[in-house]
């Protein structure tokens, strides 16, 4: 399993994935899920992956070597998409074709061909856009209204993000808050785990302010985990017992 977030703000894009991949309880390996396609100056592009990681090995290896996916059959990658929405109808193109190319093996071997991506990011004079791109290689936008995506075990993390994520949000208060996600995240379920990747690009940049990973050392992390654990007991303790039933 995996939990990845995106929050797309009036600031900036921030994007955080674990590594974990469990095939087993004796079987877990680490696996990078956050790809950059970047030119700094030019485009700014990342790639947060979840499900079957052969099919998104697959996928992100034609889209950073090129594969045939142009109307004139024409050899096309990611990095020369003219716009963020020109490259989710590109990464959908290279969806399908690793499904026409190996979805019947998966078939005969009763895998699933399940995945999800969040693509996010801005080219050129483009808009900064967040895209959440499904197995059938079709996609949706984020928009002001709820500007957060989420794939993989989204459900933990998700109950801090609506409460703490609005697009005016300061883009590291949404750093801080996608780290309190993934830290509710891994803490109740055990197919989430360290190290985790973050990145942080601020709207007309074209390049990435933080690109960094998170492993077991990193003071900051712990000293996060350990705050919202100790604000959530003090929230809890300052609430009033509820006035039901009797009270002694």
């Amino acid at each position: 399993m995996t939990y990845c977030c995106a929050i797309l703000v009036r600031e900036g894009l921030v994007m955080i994935a674990d590594t974990r991949t469990n095939a087993g309880i004796d079987n877990v390996s680490t696996y990078r899920k956050l790809h950059m396609f970047n030119a700094p100056g030019e485009r700014v592009m990342m790639i947060a992956s979840a499900g079957n990681l052969s099919a998104t090995q697959s996928i992100l290896h034609l889209l950073r070597e090129g594969f045939p996916g142009g109307e004139n059959g024409e050899i096309e990658k990611l990095t020369d998409a003219r716009t963020m929405f020109d490259g989710a109808q590109m990464i959908g193109r290279a969806i399908r074709r690793v499904h026409l190319l190996e979805g019947e093996a998966y078939q005969q071997s009763g895998v699933s061909f399940e995945l999800s991506l969040l693509f996010g990011g801005q080219v050129g004079d483009d808009p900064m856009r967040l895209f959440l791109i499904y197995a059938a290689g079709n996609f949706i936008e984020c928009g002001r209204d709820a500007p957060y995506f989420q794939i993989g075990e989204y459900k933990y993390g998700k109950p801090v993000l609506d409460r703490a994520a609005v697009f005016e949000t300061d883009i590291y208060d949404c750093l801080k808050v996608a780290l309190v996600s993934m830290d509710s995240t891994m803490r109740s379920n055990i197919g989430v785990g360290l190290p985790i990747d973050i990145a942080l690009s601020r709207r007309d940049s074209l390049e990435l302010e933080v690109d960094q990973r998170i492993d077991h050392t990193e003071p900051y992390f712990h000293d996060l985990r350990d705050r919202w654990s100790t604000a959530l007991r003090q929230a809890h303790l300052g609430i009033p017992r509820p006035p039901y039933g009797r009270r002694n």
